[in-house]
């Protein structure tokens, strides 16, 4: 099994051959030659992902796929072989196991790879399918800490250039009803936007194991890796990996600019051997104008469940998650009529759209607007700051180190702490251009 991973070391391709692969997928778009399609991550979101792709486009087959786990792969060609049964061609030699089987894939000759492994490799692989020229589906979140956000950052302004398709799985966006609410909202029919206020109130998504449960000899990474979702560094946390899709709405509110600023709330209410991240967060994000927005997130047992965001104008309310389709009170009354599609279907069907139409749809700045207003409200609750949009830009967190073996002993961070983990800025420098612990070393 391939057994490392340089999380931030960037691919080094030539020009001519990226552009190659990018002309080879664009040739096959203008001929309706057969699309060849390419997942990483096999678990339940990957395999809905790869559902959704094959339902999409007609013309187009899985013929490979990647993940850290054998079984996995092949539990996920059973489904969807079952539902896709000529259009599933995945071969022994395409099956690519292991931490650095996501390159494998890209360089296989796919045309469109779909990134749904945790969320803590996707800049690594946003940047490799980019820099080969695929299209990319993406799922959300996008990064997990500020040096995954520049990475990723800067894969979406490449993929811009080469004129690459790029959708985001921030699946909200293409819902039926929220993209005629959101509409409504942006055209003015609520007035100016006076707040916003969010909840996703859930049970908790993959509950962390207890230590006993660890088989005997499995290495740190190994087992982090398998309970992904309770570590910052796969995860980004329930804020970032879950909760995001509130976020993301909340932005497209304000219509995908920064908030100013943000103060915020969070801990751990029920005890987990060995994880690191919160089950409850309530993030208060301040725009221009003073306009606060309010994120609640929690995943606790026994709780109420609840999902749902009211955005008050001056002349109305938008009302979404509260009894039945989105409606506005006020003025302008509207309730949404209309059919409402699968949205998980419609993300695919328009990227696949656009590949055989050779239009390009890139949804990289909002995705990653969205992705860092997370992390800066997760940052905000982890250290119990008020964090500037200047300072999460600015933060040169980074979760893991860049290289990891799958036998590596690793210890994540620790959980956090407000009041005494700091969020991590560079050092300033003095009038002479110099740090503080540059003079300190020279004394």
């Amino acid at each position: 099994m391939p057994s490392s991973i340089h999380r931030r070391q960037f691919v080094q391709t030539t020009a001519i051959l990226t552009a190659a692969a990018t002309l080879r997928a664009q040739k096959k778009a203008d001929s309706q030659e057969t699309l060849r399609i390419g997942l990483v991550g096999c678990g339940g979101r990957g395999t809905g992902a790869a559902s959704q792709a094959l339902g999409a486009e007609y013309n187009g087959k899985l013929v490979a796929m990647a993940d850290v786990d054998l079984k996995q792969i092949d539990s996920s060609i059973q489904s969807l072989s079952q539902k896709f049964p000529d259009r599933v061609e995945v071969s022994p030699d395409k099956k690519f196991v292991g931490l650095n089987a996501y390159q494998k894939l890209i360089d296989s000759g796919v045309d469109v790879v779909l990134l749904a492994s945790p969320p803590g490799f996707r800049p690594l692989h946003l940047q490799a399918a980019v820099e080969a020229g695929k299209h990319i589906f993406c799922e959300k979140p996008m990064a997990v800490d500020t040096v995954g956000y520049h990475m990723a950052m800067a894969a979406v302004k490449k993929a811009k250039e080469k004129k690459l398709n790029l959708v985001a799985g921030f699946c909200w966006r293409y819902s039926t009803s929220r993209v005629e609410a959101f509409k409504r909202v942006l055209d003015g029919d609520i007035g100016k936007i006076s707040s916003i206020f969010a909840t996703y109130h859930t049970g908790p998504v993959k509950p962390m194991p207890p230590a006993s449960g660890r088989p005997p000899g499995m290495s740190d990474v190994e087992w982090q890796v398998r309970n992904w979702y309770n570590f910052s560094w796969l995860s980004g946390d329930s804020l970032v990996e879950q909760a995001v899709h509130s976020v993301d709405k909340i932005c497209w509110a304000m219509g995908d600019k920064p908030p100013q600023s943000c103060i915020a709330t969070g801990g751990r209410q029920i005890p987990a051997e060995g994880g690191n991240i919160f089950d409850h967060f309530h993030a208060a994000y301040e725009w221009e104008n003073g306009i606060i927005c309010n994120m609640a997130s929690r995943q606790i047992k026994g709780c109420q469940g609840n999902n749902q965001d009211i955005i008050r104008g001056d002349k109305g309310v938008l009302v979404i998650g509260r009894g039945g389709a989105p409606f506005i009170d006020g003025a302008k009354r509207w309730r949404f009529r209309g059919e409402e599609k699968n949205m998980y279907d419609l993300e695919h069907e328009a990227l696949f759209a656009a590949i055989r139409k050779g239009e390009v749809i890139n949804d990289g700045d909002r995705m990653m607007l969205s992705t860092l207003v997370g992390i800066m409200g997760r940052e905000a609750a982890y250290t119990g700051q008020l964090v500037s949009w200047d300072q999460i830009l600015a933060c040169t967190q980074d979760l893991a180190p860049d290289e990891l073996n799958w036998g590596d002993s690793f210890t994540p961070t620790p959980m956090p702490m407000p009041g005494v983990t700091k969020l991590l800025l560079p050092e300033p420098k003095k009038p002479d251009g110099s740090s503080a612990t540059e003079k300190k070393s020279k004394a």
